[in-house]
């Protein structure tokens, strides 16, 4: 699990994020920046970034869980959200996949994805232990 942690001095995250967070040991795993498209490549939720965000993180939660890895390893998450009038929404469903000690995390406003029904794009790094981490016939 990450070590997240906020400091005094600091002003406190107003949100489900820790102002930084210790790597653990384990290997290391980028994921690309998902969005909310379903496994047959349809997106899911139009015009509805909770249901964009759910489905986003999601496909990080199968992308961990092939590797071995759990919602609890993600270090670190970086948004890229086209409204930021949304923010709250979206960490209702943060709150649905994230616990304490909470992740690093950025976000950026942008103008738009590569496709314009996307509402969300999230990328991850996670620390998956050793012992739990599948390369799954990846080689290094």
């Amino acid at each position: 699990m990450a070590h997240g942690f906020n400091v005094p001095g600091v002003v406190k995250p107003f949100g489900i994020f820790s102002s930084a967070a210790w790597q653990p040991e384990g290997r290391v795993l980028y994921i690309s920046g998902q969005v909310s498209q379903d496994a047959d490549g349809k997106t899911v939720g139009l015009e509805d970034v909770k249901a964009q965000t759910r489905q986003t993180l999601t496909n990080i939660q199968n992308i961990l869980k092939f590797a071995g890895g759990m919602m609890s390893d993600i270090c670190k998450v970086t948004l890229f959200l086209t409204d930021i009038a949304a923010l709250r929404e979206v960490h209702e469903v943060r709150a649905e996949f994230f616990e304490r000690p909470y992740p690093a995390s950025t976000l950026v406003e942008v103008s738009e994805l590569v496709n314009r029904d996307w509402l969300i794009e999230i990328e991850a790094i996670a620390v998956i232990p050793a012992d739990r981490a599948r390369m799954n016939g990846v080689t290094d």
